[in-house]
């Protein structure tokens, strides 16, 4: 059976990982794989957490060990090439804290379903929303959006969330390691990359985090904006097939 991967970067998530796994499984959606991916950065009790639910969903769930690199980017693409290389049907990337919210996972498969390729959640279409952000975050968003749109020459409401789904084979044609960003900008970045597939958005409430705004990730998304295009045409067109 083709599985519905659910990859999600995890580090010293031991306040909310218990209930965001517990929300997965408890989805009627039979073909969903979670899988958690976790580096040397967490040194909290996460991993003994996932571990202990793990034992007792061992068709559903497997902690991943990500040795060699750490961060969520890295963590992501560790994800992708597991879910790949182990019959996967659709993946789906999401945080692990309780700023996506599970119960929209059916929302994404039903999108996928229908024939779209790529899937992207949005906090600025009808039925989007920011939940317990301050008001500065979602201007960031905002007018990181208006800016990327206008650069890239893309179109969509929201270029900057993190929860999205995509149909195996197309990630199948992605060398990640062609990919530039770093931290947060990978978001724009993947879906620039994904523009000529058949792509849509569907809403999203997103809670916010304890993270903090870092103004060196702000100058770094600037920079890595300046040389995405460049690296399209570069390095991640080239791999794709003409059957898109």
């Amino acid at each position: 059976m083709k599985k519905i991967f659910v990859v999600i970067p995890v580090g010293n998530e031991e306040d909310t990982i218990e209930n965001m796994l517990a929300r997965i499984l408890k989805l009627e959606i039979k073909e969903i794989f979670i899988t958690p991916v976790i580096d040397d950065y967490s040194r909290d009790n996460t991993r003994r957490i996932i571990e202990n639910i793990e034992k007792k969903n061992l068709e559903r769930l497997k902690l991943l060990y990500n040795k060699s690199k750490t961060g969520a980017i890295p963590a992501y693409f560790y994800g992708f090439k597991y879910a790949l290389n182990n019959n996967a049907k659709y993946i789906i990337e999401m945080d692990a804290g309780n700023s996506h919210m599970p119960e929209q996972i059916p929302f994404f498969i039903k999108k996928l379903e229908a024939g779209y390729d790529c899937v992207f959640g949005s906090r600025f279409i009808e039925g989007g929303k920011f939940i317990n952000n301050p008001f500065y975050r979602i201007f960031i968003s905002w007018i990181g959006t208006k800016v990327a749109n206008l650069y890239l020459n893309t179109n969509l409401k929201d270029m900057t969330s993190g929860f999205e789904a995509f149909r195996a084979e197309v990630l199948e044609q992605f060398n990640f390691d062609s990919f530039i960003s770093t931290g947060h900008f990978y978001q724009t970045e993947m879906r620039y990359y994904c523009k000529e597939f058949n792509i849509t958005e569907t809403p999203i409430l997103y809670r916010g985090s304890k993270s903090r705004f870092n103004y060196n990730s702000l100058i770094n998304a600037i920079k890595e904006l300046c040389k995405i295009k460049k690296n399209y045409h570069s390095n991640i067109l080239p791999n794709f097939n003409n059957e898109k």
